[in-house]
Order: C-alpha cells, then sequence, then structure tokens
C-alpha cells in the first residue's frame, strides 16, 4: 500500500506524516512546484523515507495527483494508494482506515472502488468549508443521482485497477477531484465513504480550494443540458411555426420540427454536453428509444394527474420537470455512456457489489 501526498509549499506538518506513516507504508511525495525555500522541506521528507517527486513549477493539484499515479502504475504495478493531503488535517489513523478498507475490499473480491474519507463536519468548521462542501454534495447529487457526505475530501483511496482510469480522467485543479467523482458515477464505479475525523487547522487557511469557483464547475454539465433543451425547445417551436404556414398540415409540422429539434439537441448533447465519443449510429437508436419513451410518460402522467384534478399547466409543468431530471441521467448514464461503462467496469473479484455508494 503506497500513500500519495501532494504538497505545494508545505511546512514541518508535511515532515511529522511522513513519519508517523513510513513505518507501515510506502510514502510518495509530489512536489508541485513549492520551489527552492521549501526544498528542506521536502528533503527532510525523504530522509524520513518518501520518495519524492518534483515539478518545476507549479501546475496544480489534479497534475501533482496525475503524475503521482503515473508513478505508481510504472514504478509499482499492481499497488492500491491512499491519497492524503500535506497540512495536517488527515490523522495516520485515518490514513490507515482507508487503507484497511482498500484491503478489505479487495480479500472480500468486491468490486473496485474509489474509497472517501468523510468528515463529518460537526464542531468548529470554518464556515466556507461548511457552505462550500454543502454546496458541491448537492449539485452533484443534482448531477448525478449520487448523494456523498464529503465531495471535497483530499483523503481518498484507489485500488490499482483504478489508477489507469483516474489518470484519464479530466479536470484542473481542485476540480479534478469532483471531475473523479463525476465520471466514476458515468462509469458505474462504486464510490465508499468511510468516516474520519474532522480536523481544520488556523481556520483551514493552508487550502487551495476555490469554494465558489470549484463549486460551480460541478454545475457546468446540467447548465449545458439545461441550454441545450432550451435551444432544443426554441427550434421545434420556430419549426412548428413554419411548416405549418408552408404545408399547412399539422401533423407534417409537429412531427417534422420535433425531428429538427431532436436532432439537434442529439447533436448538441453528445459533442458539447456529454462529450461522448462512442458510436454515434448506437447512440441514435438509444436517443431515441429514450424520445419515445418520455413522449408515453409524459402522456401517461399529465393525463393521470388532470384526471385527479391537477390542472393542465401545472401537471405539464410538472412532469417535464420530472422528465427533464429523468432525461438527463439516462442520458449521462446509457445514451452517452463512454464505451464498454455499461458492459464491464474495473473489478478486484468476480463477486458484485450492488450499492453504488457505501458508508463503511
Amino acid at each position: 500500500m503506497w500513500i500519495l501526498i501532494p504538497a505545494y509549499e508545505p511546512d514541518a506538518r508535511l515532515v511529522a506524516l511522513v513519519r508517523s506513516l513510513s513505518d507501515a507504508h510506502r510514502v510518495l511525495v509530489v512536489d508541485d512546484g513549492s520551489g527552492p525555500r521549501f526544498r528542506g522541506v521536502f528533503d527532510d521528507a525523504a530522509a524520513q523515507g518518501a520518495t519524492v517527486l518534483r515539478h518545476d513549477a507549479n501546475r496544480g493539484k489534479a497534475d501533482a495527483l496525475r503524475t503521482g499515479f503515473a508513478w505508481l502504475v510504472g514504478h509499482a504495478p499492481g499497488e492500491a494508494v491512499v491519497c492524503a493531503d500535506s497540512d495536517g488535517q488527515h490523522t495516520p489513523e485515518d490514513v490507515a482506515r482507508l487503507a484497511s478498507a482498500l484491503r478489505d475490499r479487495a480479500a472480500a473480491r468486491l468490486d473496485d472502488a474509489v474509497v472517501l474519507g468523510a468528515r463529518e463536519f460537526a464542531g468548529d468548521v470554518p464556515l466556507r468549508s461548511r457552505l462550500g462542501n454543502r454546496a458541491t454534495a448537492a449539485l452533484l447529487a443534482t448531477v448525478t443521482g449520487r448523494r456523498l457526505t464529503d465531495t471535497q475530501t483530499g483523503l481518498r483511496g484507489y485500488p490499482a485497477a483504478l489508477l489507469p482510469w483516474a489518470l484519464g480522467v479530466r479536470g484542473r485543479r481542485f476540480a479534478y477531484e469532483l471531475e473523479l467523482l463525476l465520471d466514476a458515477s458515468r462509469r458505474g464505479i462504486p464510490v465508499v465513504e468511510v468516516p474520519i475525523r474532522t480536523v481544520y487547522l488556523d481556520g483551514n487557511a493552508s487550502s487551495h480550494f476555490r469554494p465558489v469557483v470549484d463549486s460551480v464547475r460541478v454545475l457546468w454539465p446540467l447548465a449545458m443540458f439545461a441550454a441545450s433543451s432550451l435551444a432544443a425547445f426554441a427550434i421545434d417551436a420556430i419549426a412548428l411555426l413554419a411548416l405549418s404556414a408552408t404545408t399547412g398540415s399539422l401533423a407534417v409540422a409537429v412531427v417534422g420540427a420535433r425531428l429538427l429539434s431532436a436532432t439537434a439537441n442529439f447533436a448538441v448533447n453528445r459533442s458539447a454536453v456529454f462529450r461522448s465519443r462512442g458510436p454515434v449510429a448506437r447512440q441514435a437508436v438509444r436517443y431515441a428509444a429514450l424520445a419515445a419513451l418520455l413522449l408515453f410518460l409524459s402522456y401517461a402522467s399529465i393525463r393521470t394527474l388532470t384526471e385527479l384534478g391537477v390542472p393542465l399547466l401545472p401537471a405539464k409543468l410538472g412532469t417535464d420537470l420530472v422528465l427533464w431530471t429523468l432525461s438527463y441521467g439516462v442520458q449521462r448514464a446509457i445514451v452517452f455512456a463512454p464505451p464498454g461503462a455499461m458492459e464491464s467496469r474495473p473489478t478486484a473479484g468476480n463477486a458484485q457489489d450492488s450499492r453504488a455508494i457505501t458508508h463503511v
């Protein structure tokens, strides 16, 4: 088991963490361009047994993690890793707790999972950290349907089989760790939460996390989907009026407008919203099947609600909102899923773990 610690301008707490971990684990530290002034801290970490990799300039936490992952894939194949922060917020006991969770899952031959050290946010927690975590948790639940206790935790465990996947996930700086959770949901990779202590030092002044900016990055795919849906609605309305005026047939106008708007929506969602590179024909068939299903559900829901006494407009608005959310989830998970994501996923064994998110 390896412990990966990305560090930017650390202090003696990094050295203390390495010292406490090096007897039981192998430690890999990535100096993310901290500069000559901090060379002594990294030299002390190396003297305590850590392997130290260095960036010439600061590239952000995402690249520091990727550098560590790539080194582990090349130099320690088959080894799991726990990622911890260098600022003293992750205790050696909590690091060991995540390492044990990884070992236990491997021994039980459960599906490979991302293991999160989940803080309870009880006690004296800085306001920006409490609000930032709640915001990202709510946004992540909206986008993926997964509810996590702690989306911002830097204490995370990855089995060896997931490291090539983690290397390929896009995202910069702290947003990368949120992208990992989004992509894990898309690919059906389980996420396991292990309770850890909530530790904040000096009001979390050492954190480089930006709650507003990095939280908005989670919402961006959903905002793009909403914009795509509005654009499709506009195309449908304009085409309906134009075709009705030119053909004189309502049926032709309705069908033609829907085909135009659906084609445009499919193209935009595929290229801009979900950025899919899967086979177009297969995705088009799935999209058409989803559209037919949504049409049936819309009719059934509106008819049921109106028969129960709900006015037509509220019935339609409520139905459309629910089906819009359902459509996003189905398109993300099925229609535009990455190739192979629906058929298989990396596994530590043959047993199946039916829980997408687990609290241990």
